[in-house]
């Protein structure tokens, strides 16, 4: 009978709790979790205050001293400086080579991250080296490159003078250095989106019956538009400041091919206070259209957020 009762009373019952001891070891999981996650006020405040002192410092700091020293001789001369005929001239190339550049890296960078993340072939190392390439090359050293092809002494540089055909010192060579140099920026923030998504959507819309171009179309393009977007905003910025490369192959021509940096390169080198104030007037425009693309990127990522928000909505109220 005594076995019996320490059968019931004892072994069958389950043991209780010692204090302190966590019975659940997902609970104690999540709690050590907790701790080595979470740092003490005082360690996160100061790296708050750090990372916002550095960009008070480094970033806005600079570019609120661009407005005020291009507003410096009051409005007036700011649209004056703006309005300069070698001013206007810089600013519409400086779009136009950006409206040539940015879609020509576009199609280059869909069609190099496709093939990278989607197929398998030989040399596939050797394309992704290549798109680095800019990355570790000197901007001054492709424009010089770009000038050993197709300056008057290069490769090319007789049979193009013979057709009268200018790249060097001429449009072409400053476009061909803006895309040399922005190219794997489109290129490399798709290549690990689209190794993200894989390739069982693209599978499946096959199956169902759609071609390539469907494919592509109705579904790559939409999951990977986000990183298409950053790669083009980044492109962009790029080519508009872009300045190394553009200064070797363009030549300083005033009114012909100086782009929006090397004309404030020119003002600001000027012996007076006021090209130094035109200067920043045209770095302020500079600016100005560097922040309304960073505009356009953020309301779209909030569009983008909004509609999944409504969409998860809607699954939540079924």
């Amino acid at each position: 009978s005594t076995l019996s009762d320490n059968g019931r009373t004892g072994f069958n019952r389950p043991p209780e709790p010692m204090a302190g001891i966590v019975t659940n070891p997902r609970s104690a999981a999540r709690r050590a979790s907790r701790r080595g996650t979470e740092e003490s006020p005082f360690t996160k405040w100061t790296l708050i205050a750090i990372a916002l002192a550095f960009c008070f410092v480094f970033l806005l700091l600079p570019l609120a001293n661009v407005f005020a020293q291009a507003f410096a001789q009051g409005w007036g001369y700011y649209w004056k400086a703006l309005a300069d005929p070698d001013s206007l001239a810089a600013i519409r190339l400086t779009l136009v080579v950006a409206a040539i550049s940015v879609p020509l890296n576009v199609l280059f960078g869909l069609a190099a991250a496709w093939a990278i993340a989607k197929f398998q072939f030989r040399g596939k190392s050797i394309l992704i080296t290549l798109i680095d390439l800019p990355f570790s090359v000197s901007p001054v050293v492709a424009g010089l490159m770009l000038v050993v092809l197709f300056g008057l002494q290069g490769f090319f540089g007789k049979w193009l003078d013979a057709h009268d055909f200018k790249i060097i010192f001429a449009v072409p060579g400053i476009v061909l250095a803006t895309v040399f140099i922005t190219f794997p920026f489109v290129a490399r923030e798709l290549i690990p989106v689209m190794q993200a998504t894989g390739t069982e959507q693209e599978q499946a819309a096959l199956t169902l019956g759609a071609n390539g171009w469907q494919t592509f179309w109705h579904v790559t393009l939409p999951s990977v538009k986000w990183g298409l977007i950053y790669g083009i905003i980044l492109c962009n910025a790029r080519a508009m400041g872009e300045f190394g490369a553009v200064s070797v192959v363009s030549g300083h021509i005033a009114g012909l091919t100086e782009t929006m940096p090397l004309r404030v390169q020119v003002l600001y080198e000027g012996a007076t206070k006021a090209s130094a104030a035109a200067a920043f007037a045209v770095a302020s425009l500079l600016a100005l259209l560097a922040l309304a693309t960073l505009g356009i990127k953020t309301f779209l990522e909030w569009k983008q957020e909004r509609v999944e928000k409504l969409i998860v909505r809607g699954v939540d109220s079924r």
